[in-house]
């Protein structure tokens, strides 16, 4: 039946774009395009020169122009610019030679050995190694504080602290003192500085 008749709903064809972020109204705050003349929001940033902290904020349309304009090597001379390109080479990080020099340790190690001496500091040609000084021991400042309050220098090994600490105790002791007890705040100090010590595999 050629004039039968066929529903055709409204409305569903058709299809609502969202707009475009360029197209979309500035938002209250936001950093407006600095080309002259546009409204639009600037949302890219684009350096004013080559090694400038400052910047121009620009729109989508504009900071594509700014950039096919822009020429980072505008300013630069030669020299500049075969400077650049050797860095780029790299990276435009430091770098260092693996070339011996003067200072190095086997530099100075085979010095020792040419003059005939017996020590070889490093042990590099199988001589006698030089005597290491002992290093110094690395205190906490609680530790140190400890050895303070016994009254013995940084370096004082388990049998000193020992000796020390019996000592202490004894002369502090309300029973060494005909029952004085005006050394007891003496006495707990000289305590707690060896529970420190002894925590610390000092004592």
């Amino acid at each position: 039946m050629s004039g039968a008749f066929h529903y055709r709903p409204k409305f569903v064809d058709i299809r609502v774009n969202k707009p475009a972020p360029e197209d979309r109204p500035r938002a209250a705050g936001e950093h407006p395009c600095d080309h002259m003349g546009c409204q639009r929001a600037g949302r890219h940033r684009a350096p004013k020169a080559r090694d400038a902290e400052d910047f121009w904020w620009f729109c989508t349309q504009h900071a594509s122009e700014y950039n096919r304009r822009w020429n980072y090597f505008a300013d630069m001379d030669d020299t500049e610019f075969e400077t650049f390109q050797k860095a780029a080479e790299y990276g435009h990080r430091p770098t260092w030679s693996f070339r011996a020099s003067k200072t190095d340790r086997l530099s100075a190690a085979m010095r020792s050995f040419q003059a005939g001496r017996r020590e070889d500091p490093y042990g590099l040609f199988g001589g006698r190694r030089a005597a290491e000084a002992p290093r110094a021991r690395r205190l906490s400042r609680t530790q140190a504080l400890a050895l303070e309050a016994l009254d013995l220098e940084e370096h004082a090994d388990g049998a000193a602290v020992r000796a020390r600490y019996a000592e202490l105790v004894k002369k502090y002791h309300p029973d060494s003192n005909a029952g004085d007890r005006s050394t007891e705040a003496l006495l707990e100090k000289v305590i707690r500085a060896y529970q420190t010590l002894k925590a610390g595999g000092l004592a």
